[in-house]
């Protein structure tokens, strides 16, 4: 485990269970599609994804690759390192930490994208490209705070390369593709606008956070705080071993996953549940799928539960119900599981 000293360990917020589980499933799956994170500011929501990335396994790169290719992975490598690869060159391997990589909210598509260098291609009959925060992003967590702030067309191209996985930068007639395989985090406050619905169906998990509302756990988090600030080596060394065991259970997930397995009842519960609740489209089922297969793997199993459907549900569903998605009652385990017992009593 990467461990570095000045950084708050995600075992120590406290509270805000759903968010941290949200990030956990998409680092153990990136293709569920990212998360988008709902709430007030204050509420721990950058300090958890620069602490989860601070506690996840280094990762294996190319040698000099920009980009982090990984050509063991079943993922497209950039153009350089496929090249080789198609020769048959061997390409060395070095291990390097995930970071968070942040887009500013003032950043142009030419920032996110890169650039193409058209006069040298003419001059040169080479591509000379400029990489953007897309390819920084590659093999890293993607931060894009106050997501609702950003144009509409910057969001589409990162939910679409968060979804493909790759980045096709184009540019008089040529054009460049590189890996932009990420874990795509939004964080935005509702109350300075909302994004459009079509770019909220293409978030894979939305969470609403809030600062704690219970005396003692908002005390704890006061608490925590100021020790951290006193000395943070000090306060990090009393959450290494539960550090450790997020770690080794996000990893074993990860091996897990390939063999969890979900039967045709279940394919079946959560197409009703999207009936039911009046989602459009396809894509919060097949998005409830790979979320209920992930937390069967986290939790251990290699079959998918009623539990993880209805739990899964919580995270794919609200911010794509056509009626109040967030009201006070919010789309909770209790109202689902109430639901199905009403519609099938006890035959499952």
């Amino acid at each position: 485990m990467n461990k570095k000293n000045n950084c708050y360990p995600f075992s120590a917020i406290v509270g805000q269970e759903k968010m941290k589980k949200a990030l956990i499933l998409n680092v153990i799956n990136p293709a569920i599609g990212g998360v988008l994170i709902r709430g007030e500011k204050g509420t721990a929501k950058s300090t958890a994804v620069r602490a989860l990335a601070n506690l996840l396994p280094m990762r294996a790169c190319v040698v000099g690759c920009k980009f982090g290719c990984n050509p063991k992975l079943e993922t497209k490598c950039c153009e350089n390192c496929q090249e080789k690869v198609d020769k048959g060159i061997i390409l060395e391997i070095e291990n390097r930490k995930m970071n968070v990589v942040d887009l500013p909210i003032g950043a142009t598509e030419d920032r996110v994208v890169g650039t193409i260098d058209i006069e040298h291609a003419i001059k040169s009959g080479e591509k000379k490209f400029e990489m953007g925060i897309l390819g920084q992003a590659n093999g890293n967590l993607l931060y894009v705070d106050e997501i609702n702030l950003l144009e509409d067309h910057i969001v589409d191209i990162l939910l679409d390369s968060a979804a493909m996985g790759v980045n096709t930068v184009e540019r008089e007639g040529v054009s460049y593709v590189h890996p932009a395989k990420f874990v795509l985090v939004g964080t935005m406050n509702p109350e300075e606008g909302d994004l459009r619905p079509q770019l909220l169906d293409r978030f894979g998990l939305t969470v609403e956070v809030l600062g704690e509302r219970n005396i003692k756990d908002r005390v704890k988090v006061i608490e925590r705080r100021l020790d951290y600030e006193k000395n943070k080596n000090e306060f990090n060394k009393k959450y290494i071993d539960d550090e450790k065991k997020i770690a080794e259970a996000i990893n074993k997930a990860k091996e897990k996953l390939k063999l969890v397995s979900i039967e045709d009842n279940l394919l079946e519960l959560t197409a009703e549940i999207s009936i039911e609740l009046g989602v459009d489209g396809h894509r919060a089922d097949i998005t409830m799928i790979k979320t209920a297969k992930t937390l069967a793997a986290y939790n251990g199993r290699k079959n998918v539960t009623k539990e993880d459907i209805f739990e899964a549900a919580e995270l794919v569903l609200p911010h794509r119900m056509r009626k109040n998605p967030f009201d006070e009652s919010g789309l909770s385990a209790d109202i689902l599981k109430k639901w199905d017992l009403r519609e099938h009593g006890d035959e499952n």
